[in-house]
């Protein structure tokens, strides 16, 4: 298989990619309901960390993710993401954030069932610029063949299994060559097999350009692979250091 075009590092010693200062989260802001859910975090994630982020149901990890993909902003705090804050940007700047910095990967794989795989890997280029150019589509084939799917590029995702779906997932996410890879339960709707299969793509893509991952998870087999684990507790980082540490 050929490998697609790489992602560079970034050089040792340049700043974090994302620095969480303080960040907090809040739901039904002034209402009797008002909930906190992060309380306050502090987190720094360097450029070309595989980093497993776990804790139990409730402790704030989707709430965390989707902060750190801009999905959803925060009540209290400073995000820096690749040395500019985040906080303040309309909408339309931070769609383009997301656009070029960030790629994600969830449980479900949301694929276009009308779509080929093909497609489905070119749909974020072709949602930011309205048409794929020769270059995004070779990259797309480029990383198709890379994850083992370069026999299957013209078939639906009926006509795939769900570890082949979740490939064209991965593809998807990287087809923008962004720097920080979010995942969330990236493995949770796989077989343990097709599990293996998908986080092993994780770290050989990580290992051969250099992006950056924060990957959630509940399958401590899965963490004890990662090189860094972030556990939350309750909305508070109760753990972060190497795994095995």
């Amino acid at each position: 298989m050929n490998a697609p075009p790489a992602t560079p590092a970034a050089p040792a010693g340049s700043a974090a990619l994302i620095a969480l200062d303080g960040v907090r989260k809040c739901y039904n802001v002034g209402l009797p309901s008002e909930a906190e859910v992060l309380h306050g975090l502090d987190l720094q994630v360097q450029s070309g960390e595989f980093i497993a982020l776990m804790g139990p149901s409730g402790s704030g990890k989707s709430t965390l993710l989707n902060i750190l993909g801009l999905l959803e902003p925060m009540t209290a705090g400073r995000y820096v993401l690749q040395g500019e804050p985040v906080q303040g940007l309309d909408d339309a700047a931070l769609t383009l954030r997301r656009r070029h910095t960030l790629g994600f990967v969830f449980q479900f794989h949301h694929l276009l069932p009308a779509f080929s795989a093909l497609e489905n890997v070119t749909l974020p280029a072709l949602m930011g610029a309205g048409q794929v150019s020769a270059a995004r589509r070779e990259r797309a084939r480029s990383l198709l063949d890379a994850v083992g799917l370069a026999a299957a590029m013209n078939k639906r995702p009926g006509e795939l299994s769900g570890g082949m779906q979740q490939r064209v997932a991965i593809a998807r996410a990287l087809i923008m060559e962004p720097a920080l890879v979010l995942a969330d339960e990236p493995t949770g709707n796989l077989d343990t097999a097709s599990s293996d299969e998908a986080f092993a793509l994780l770290r050989r893509i990580h290992r051969e350009h250099g992006t950056t991952f924060v990957v959630v998870t509940h399958d401590s087999r899965l963490a004890a692979r990662c090189d860094r684990l972030v556990e939350l507790v309750d909305g508070h980082i109760a753990r972060d250091g190497p795994v095995g540490g």
